[in-house]
């Protein structure tokens, strides 16, 4: 099986993170299936430069948050998990919640229920206890949670540094290689 990724872009700030992951996979032959909510696409015409079609035309396959019925919402469309990127606290609590409204948190659910590696980049501050409760329930049904916190020693000179670092953290989860941060070397 090619590699598969399943990419969900919701309405929190920092749109860039998923736009620059769409880029990326793309860059490295990953298919992707993009899901975009409708506040992501608000938020990607509020923050960046890019238009929605832009950021679709990136990914290998886009659906509409709508059709709960398309491929990504059954176990047996095999991929290798799914990146949420950047998640907002309401998708978390859906998720988190098994509360299946539509195909974003729908296919984040399968990928749960299949034991496949689910990524959410939480994208809220501060965070009150509701945040943090949502988060440790997500990850002891199996999520990743990866905030999209600045590391400082590889030096960052740039935003984009700040951006790649996190998203070589989402791809070194997923066992995908790249060089987009100098790692650690003591």
């Amino acid at each position: 099986m090619q590699q598969r990724l399943v990419v969900g872009i919701t309405g929190a700030t920092g749109v860039i993170y998923g736009i620059r992951m769409l880029e990326v996979l793309k860059k490295a032959d990953v298919e992707t299936h993009l899901i975009i909510s409708e506040a992501g696409k608000r938020n990607i015409q509020i923050e960046t430069d890019h238009s929605v079609d832009e950021i679709m035309n990136l990914a290998t396959e886009v659906y509409d948050d709508r059709d709960v019925g398309a491929a990504l919402a059954s176990g047996s469309f095999l991929t290798m998990g799914m990146v949420v990127i950047p998640c907002t606290i309401k998708t978390l609590s859906g998720i988190a919640n098994s509360y299946t409204t539509n195909l974003l948190v729908r296919a984040a659910d399968v990928t749960l229920k299949e034991g496949r590696k689910l990524v959410l980049v939480v994208r809220e501050t501060p965070l009150h206890l509701g945040h943090l409760e949502l988060m440790v329930h997500a990850a002891r049904m199996g999520a990743h949670i990866l905030p999209p916190i600045p590391a400082f020693y590889h030096s960052p000179r740039s935003i984009d540094d700040i951006i790649n670092q996190t998203i070589g953290k989402v791809l070194d989860y997923f066992g995908l290689n790249h060089s987009l941060f100098r790692r650690w070397s003591g």
